[in-house]
């Protein structure tokens, strides 16, 4: 796999390594993670984590980890998700405990809608949100996104926001 590594203001994006499965698996075995795939033992995480990572060698896209660009430190993950259920690449992310707050997810978003529109021609992304997510539906819409009452998403209920990448991130 190339290697890929995208830089904003406070933050570098780069490829999954083995070592982020460790934040994965305790985010998803937290209850942090009820609104966003819900939670998982570790056997359930590798599973999903390693599927996401997949997305690289068989699509082109995928999930990337994020690190503070001043100290290295590992602070989350975004990126572009398409299990088999979705109806399409979604934008998605989360942060760690300690790096909630403080506007990671968005700059680290922005980076990746500006980095598919560039290099991956896309005009559009969406955000599949459980509408019980607050935070996460906010986050979408500070990105830009609108809500799409009558977009497909994964289950029934689910909040679609549609970002048209054209206008620039």
């Amino acid at each position: 796999m190339t290697q890929l590594v995208l830089n904003t203001e406070r933050l570098t994006l780069r490829l999954p390594k083995l070592e982020d499965f460790e934040h994965w698996a305790t985010f998803f075995a937290s209850e942090r993670s009820v609104f966003e795939r819900g939670m998982r033992n570790r056997k359930d995480a590798w599973t999903t984590w390693a599927a996401d990572v997949a997305l690289w060698q068989l699509k082109g896209y995928g999930p990337f980890g994020i690190d503070t660009r001043d100290t290295g430190t590992y602070v989350g993950e975004v990126g572009i998700y398409e299990p088999e259920s979705y109806p399409e690449p979604e934008l998605g992310w989360f942060v760690t405990p300690d790096a909630e707050g403080k506007g990671y997810a968005q700059e680290a978003a922005r980076a990746v809608m500006f980095w598919a529109r560039e290099t991956l021609g896309w005009n559009r992304l969406i955000n599949i949100i459980d509408p019980r997510n607050d935070r996460s539906i906010a986050l979408g819409q500070r990105l830009g996104g609108v809500i799409d009452p009558d977009a497909d998403g994964e289950t029934p209920g689910d909040i679609v926001i549609v970002h048209d990448l054209r206008g620039g991130s």
